[in-house]
């Protein structure tokens, strides 16, 4: 378990964890510290994208595969996600420029919820985390509760709170 919080943004994060029990623990910033970032999956391709990020400068602390996500933003930004290979949801703070940046892996394997409340957007990869934040209304969807007791599911982006969607895969 682990947090990040400045100014702007807060990051929590609870995993299991798999690679790198020792010193892969969440969230994870760059270098200068100003590029933060966590993940719930696991990203199969990481040892391939840390050995052309170190050939590129940069410096790892952990095997943990979700170091390399801050460096990753650096040097692809907004296009990271298309080089990752795994089931993953991960958020990634830049507080040089005032930006989130939150994704899915291409299945949708691992959830991302998320919710607008005024100029907060409050996300999670459960959506018990979102509701633990206190900010999200919690009134039901009752056409998303129609489609769950006609499909058997919920299609995305909706979910049963009105407030609160899902990320789509990719």
């Amino acid at each position: 378990a682990g947090y990040h919080v400045d100014d702007r943004v807060a990051i929590g994060v609870r995993r299991l964890s798999i690679i790198d029990v020792v010193d892969g623990h969440q969230p994870f910033a760059n270098e200068r510290g100003n590029v933060v970032a966590a993940q719930n999956g696991e990203l199969y391709n990481h040892e391939a994208i840390r050995r052309r990020l170190e050939r590129d400068g940069h410096v790892f602390t952990s095997r943990c595969d979700t170091e390399i996500l801050p460096h990753l933003y650096e040097a692809e930004d907004g296009d990271m996600a298309q080089s990752l290979l795994g089931m993953f949801a991960f958020a990634v703070w830049d507080a040089d420029r005032q930006r989130a940046l939150i994704a899915r892996d291409r299945l949708g394997k691992k959830p991302l919820y998320y919710a607008e409340v005024g100029d907060v957007l409050v996300f999670g990869s459960e959506l018990k985390a979102v509701l633990a934040s206190g900010l999200v209304p919690t009134d039901l969807d009752l056409e998303a509760l129609e489609l769950l007791l006609a499909l058997g599911f919920v299609p995305g982006p909706r979910t049963l709170l009105r407030h609160v969607r899902k990320l789509l895969p990719g």
